[in-house]
Formats: C-alpha cells, sequence, structure tokens
C-alpha cells in the first residue's frame, strides 16, 4: 500500500517537469488566394492571437498569386514586430507566393517551400492603362533615338508615367533589399525579383540561398525546423518544434465576411442592388423595405471600393449607366439613353478592377453580362409601363371631367348647383333643370360647368 502511495506522490511530483518540458504549441495560418484586406486581418489578427496564447511558432502556409501592396504591407509589419517566430512555407505542391507573397516570404524568419512549389514575379504595377517601363532614346537602337543634331526633343505622353513607374520599382526593389539584409537572404535575387520579375523553383531557392528549408509538408517542416537558431526582435532563439502540438486557426466569422465583401463579384452586385434599391424607393415612397436593403448594399459596396484597387472611370461609366437608363423612364428618347446606358454598364464593368494590378482581382465576363442583361429587363419593362401608362384613358382633372354625369341638386333656369362624382359644382344650362335630373357636363369654364339634360326631352 505504502508504495501504490509513493508512486503517487512520484507522478504528483513529476508533471510540472512534464508541463515544462513540453515544447510551446504550433499555430498555422493559412494564406490561400489573393492578399486582400480580409486576409491580411486574419493573418495579422492570428499572429497577434499566437503571440497572446505565447506560442512557440508561427506558420503562415501560403498559396497566393499576389494581391493588394497595402494588405501585403501590414503583414510584413506585423511580422517583423512579432514576438513569436513566423515562418513562411510555400505548400503543398503546386502552390506559389508570386508578387506579394514573395515579400511576405522574405519578411518572415524562416522561409520553407514544398517540392513543386515557385515564388518570385513581385515587380509592382502602375493603377491605370499602361505598359511596361521603356526608355524612348534607345527605341531605335541609337544612343539619342534616331534625333536630328540640334532638334529639340519631341514631347514624350508617356514621360511621366514612366517616371512613376521607374519610382514605384525602384521603390519596391528597396523595400525586398531591406528584408533581405533583415533575415540574411539573397538580396541580389530579390532585386531581380522586383525589376525583372523572375521566378525560382523550390530547391532552386534554396540552393541560391532565399530560402532555408524545403520540406514536404508542416510535420516535416517541424522536423526540419527543430534546433535551429533564429533572431527575433534582435533576441537569438532556438526552435524547440519536436512534439509540438500543431494548431490550425481558420478564418473566423469576421474575416470570412471581409473576404466576401471585398471580392469584386459581390462588390459589383451589392452596389447594383443598393442603386436599384434606392431608385425604387424614391420612385414608389412608403415600401421601405427596398429603401433599406438598398442604403445597406450601397454603404457595404462603397466599403469594398475603398479597400479595393478600383479604376475610378470604370465606376463612373456604371454610374453614367445606371443614370442613363433611369433617363430612359422619363424622357422619350426612343431606346437610346437605354442602350447607351447598357453599354455604358459593361465597359465600366469590364474596366472595374485591372487583373494585372492586383492579381486574383477580376470581374468574370459571365457576371457582367448577367448584371447587363438583368439591368436591360429592368429598362425594357420601365419603359413597357411608361407606354402603358401613356395609352391609358385619363381617369382625372379637367378633362375626365367633360363627358361625366351628374344630378341637379335643386331645380334651377341659368345656373344653379348639380353633383358630378361626389363634388357639387356651380352649373350653367341652357335649358331649365329640376332637382334629381340627369345631365351631362359638356365643358368646363373656370369653376363652372356647362351642362345638358341626359334626355332629349328634357324631362326627368
Amino acid at each position: 500500500m505504502w508504495l501504490i502511495r509513493f508512486c503517487r506522490v512520484l507522478l504528483l511530483a513529476g508533471w510540472p517537469l512534464v508541463a515544462l518540458a513540453a515544447p510551446a504549441p504550433v499555430v498555422v495560418l493559412t494564406l490561400d488566394g489573393a492578399v486582400s484586406p480580409a486576409t491580411a486581418d486574419y493573418a495579422v489578427r492570428g499572429i497577434r492571437r499566437s503571440a497572446d496564447q505565447q506560442a512557440g511558432l508561427v506558420i503562415l502556409q501560403m498559396d497566393t498569386p499576389g494581391g493588394l501592396d497595402h494588405s501585403m504591407r501590414a503583414v510584413v509589419k506585423e511580422i517583423i514586430a512579432s514576438p513569436v517566430p513566423v515562418v513562411a512555407f510555400v505548400a503543398p505542391g503546386g502552390a506559389r507566393a508570386a508578387s506579394a507573397g514573395t515579400y511576405i516570404l522574405y519578411a518572415s524568419h524562416v522561409a520553407a517551400m514544398a517540392p513543386g512549389t515557385n515564388l518570385g514575379a513581385a515587380t509592382p504595377v502602375q493603377i491605370g492603362i499602361g505598359g511596361p517601363e521603356r526608355e524612348p532614346a534607345k527605341a531605335a537602337g541609337k544612343p539619342d533615338g534616331g534625333a536630328k543634331k540640334g532638334a529639340r526633343p519631341a514631347p514624350d505622353a508617356a514621360a511621366s508615367k514612366d517616371t512613376l513607374t521607374r519610382k514605384q520599382v525602384h521603390d519596391a526593389a528597396a523595400y525586398m533589399r531591406g528584408l533581405a539584409q533583415l533575415r540574411g537572404r539573397n538580396a541580389e535575387w530579390g532585386e531581380r525579383a522586383v525589376r525583372d520579375a523572375v521566378s525560382l523553383s523550390a530547391a532552386e531557392a534554396q540552393k541560391l540561398k532565399v530560402i532555408e528549408v524545403v520540406a514536404r509538408d508542416v510535420s516535416d517542416l517541424l522536423a526540419q525546423l527543430h534546433g535551429r537558431k533564429v533572431t527575433v526582435q534582435g533576441v537569438a532563439r532556438t526552435l524547440d518544434t519536436a512534439g509540438a502540438q500543431i494548431e490550425y486557426v481558420e478564418p473566423d466569422w469576421r474575416s470570412r465576411l471581409l473576404a466576401v465583401i471585398t471580392d469584386p463579384s459581390v462588390a459589383l452586385i451589392l452596389m447594383m442592388i443598393g442603386l436599384y434599391g434606392m431608385l425604387f424607393e424614391f420612385s414608389n415612397p412608403g415600401f421601405v423595405l427596398p429603401g433599406v436593403v438598398g442604403a445597406i448594399c450601397l454603404l457595404l459596396a462603397l466599403f469594398a471600393f475603398h479597400m479595393l484597387p478600383v479604376n475610378y472611370a470604370g465606376l463612373g461609366l456604371i454610374l453614367l449607366g445606371v443614370a442613363f437608363m433611369v433617363a430612359e423612364a422619363f424622357v422619350p428618347s426612343f431606346g437610346s439613353l437605354g442602350i447607351g446606358g447598357v453599354v455604358a454598364l459593361v465597359i465600366g464593368a469590364v474596366i472595374l478592377f485591372d487583373p494585372e494590378v492586383a492579381p486574383g482581382y477580376s470581374i468574370p465576363l459571365p457576371l457582367i453580362a448577367t448584371v447587363a442583361a438583368v439591368s436591360g429587363a429592368i429598362m425594357f419593362l420601365i419603359v413597357m409601363m411608361a407606354v402603358k401608362a401613356r395609352q391609358r384613358p385619363v381617369v382625372s382633372g379637367r378633362e375626365d371631367l367633360v363627358g361625366a354625369g351628374g344630378e341637379v341638386v335643386e331645380n334651377f333656369t341659368g345656373e344653379g348647383w348639380v353633383r358630378v362624382r361626389g363634388e357639387t359644382w356651380r352649373a350653367a344650362s341652357a335649358t331649365s333643370l329640376t332637382h334629381g335630373q340627369r345631365v351631362r357636363v359638356t365643358r368646363i369654364d373656370g369653376l363652372t360647368l356647362s351642362v345638358e339634360s341626359e334626355q332629349p326631352d328634357g324631362g326627368k
């Protein structure tokens, strides 16, 4: 009996030692798709929560074609400021870390890739219409560009645009070089990824010291990271990942909501619902529901456009198209305004987002065609209702009173009073009329009705 008690005491005394010996958990965040405000919010909050929970390591598993510059920089800033080591892991096989993903990988404490993955192509693209950077002076293969001696150089319409592009490229190259120097990685190749848009496979990246580890999966990655030394906020630390518990953190409802709202297709749909809802409410005051739904959808769409790289010329064309279609219901343009509105809507939706500016952000053509078809159908319905309304007979006003029947209120000769459509009117008649006699209005003179008996003989 005493032996069992002694074993229990030893077991209870050993539990704290076991707890101290167990490595801190490893948090895995998944960045799948374009780097957007939603993914940036998810990554930033995930890293901060990991620090609060005293996690031993954060693995940012990436498969991204790139994304928005301000979202990427938000993630990079959080990685640099994180008290917990962050490992950027391009996985699974077939994944990539292009454009913005390359910057995030360079900023991480440890860079890893799975076999069959690639990274690079980190050249920034200017928002708007334009081509690659060019050198006008060397376009013709001559030092002076083929210009005659003493001739004044012709003004280059794209000179200012080329200057802005060069500034963006130089800024991005310096940013990449700074990250490479911070983590001790290949700064020369990082600059080439920005200036020449080059890419690397996993094996080549490890050979050129762009990454440190090539691993099949998260378990293999943790096995290779065990005992590796990293510098976190200026302090050297040794990673202890052997037997560490892996915790996968999925996006919560807030991140999912942001991801849905900032999807270009959803943003366009929200804007169209908002515009048509407000239009219906203003046309038919008192329904309330269309106005409430329209206002909410319109505000959500404006929030999404604020977060996304919107081409404001495209947004202006969409609004102009909707205005044309609304004007079609009030202006007899024989369909010109309506057709022009649909065309403006389609062109605006096509150029609203540029996938070359923000990879992964574009509106599918079938959706644009659907929006155009629905808008055209609404316009056609409005026009048909307007035409039918014009063809209906008049049911109120002065014109409706002419020919209307009535009843004499009192006997009179010349002028008296009659009741027409439930109202009492001053009336004039060429014949004598008696109380209760049925009459018909023949003319309106100010507020006096000219009436005559409905019976040719003037009797009741």
